[in-house]
């Protein structure tokens, strides 16, 4: 089946996707494009070489009207993160970069899939929303994804546990404000304190489980990576091509992803994540599973943390 992706921005995590998908069986053709044209050009020829090795795959650079036809577009232009940064303080420097690339992409490919990764996420998810003119069933943010896998690590680690046994989700902004509502996680079906006391009970031992250090970890993965590496690119790429996976198989899927809120948890004109139900047609709705009390507080927390945001930038 002919699948045509176009991923905006040659970075680290633009060139990566790029790399990643032409090693997997969900696209057809790739375009890369950049505003920096020798280097979209010099990683297209990099990936390229490395496909004979697969059945054929059509991997170019190109400009925005080379778009056209997409099936799924992935918006990750903008400045990196640095050292200490937050992505709340590349807001205005990435709004306007999604400003000037909004009505060009969108006027090559009208009728793609949408898949924003460039920080603050939540932020220019919200931007492309409201500048696009797109119905907002095409438009994805790749929001918590990413931290929810994160967060499965964790969890799997300490309990030594397959990691597609863990149902636990990271709720909110992609960022500072993010959450775990733990009422929700379970470990195939049981909750965490009660898999604990099950596995006790047949003479397996596992510690108690620090709530806190597991958010922490969480959190602050990306800046620890960015702090020992410069920049994070493997881990969210394969979040993007689980969503690429996703949005061209046959099944709708429920993922953390960052999408436009209406009244869902009494939340109104703020993209952030919970639990999204997406698949081939695009966003299809939320699934507004219940929350503690505590949780709903921390929700609206993080929502009220975009919105001051929000009310900064100028579209």
């Amino acid at each position: 089946m002919r699948c045509k992706i176009t991923i905006i921005g040659a970075g680290s995590v633009g060139a990566t996707i790029a790399y990643t998908l032409s090693t997997e069986d969900i696209a057809t053709e790739i375009v890369l494009i950049d505003i920096n044209k020798q280097k979209a050009d010099g990683e297209v020829m990099d990936i390229i070489q490395g496909t004979s090795f697969r059945d054929p795959i059509s991997v170019v650079a190109g400009d925005y009207e080379d778009a056209k036809d997409s099936d799924i577009v992935i918006i990750t232009s903008g400045t990196a993160r640095k050292p200490g940064q937050t992505r709340i303080e590349l807001a205005q420097t990435n709004v306007d970069v999604i400003k000037a690339v909004t009505p060009e992409i969108v006027k090559a490919a009208p009728n793609a899939l949408y898949i924003i990764v460039s920080n603050p996420v939540d932020i220019i998810t919200y931007v492309f929303t409201k500048i696009s003119g797109l119905p907002e069933r095409q438009i994805i943010g790749s929001g918590t994804l990413l931290d929810t896998a994160r967060l499965r690590v964790a969890l799997s680690e300490h309990f030594d546990i397959a990691q597609k046994n863990i149902h636990a989700y990271v709720f909110g902004e992609h960022g500072d404000s993010s959450f775990v509502p733990w009422s929700r996680a379970e470990i195939s079906g049981a909750k965490l304190d009660e898999y604990i006391a099950l596995s006790r009970a047949a003479g397996r031992e596992i510690e108690p489980l620090d709530k806190p250090a597991i958010e922490e970890y969480t959190r602050k993965s990306g800046g620890r990576i960015i702090a020992g590496k410069g920049a994070t690119f493997y881990a969210v790429t394969a979040s993007v091509v689980r969503l690429c996976s996703v949005l061209m198989s046959t099944n709708n899927s429920i993922v953390t992803v960052s999408t436009m809120m209406h009244g869902e948890y009494d939340l109104e004109e703020v993209c952030l994540s919970t639990l999204t139900l997406i698949g081939p047609q695009g966003v299809l709705g939320k699934v507004p599973v219940k929350l503690s009390d505590e949780e709903y507080k921390l929700l609206h927390n993080s929502a009220e943390m975009l919105k001051s945001v929000i009310k900064q930038i100028k579209l």
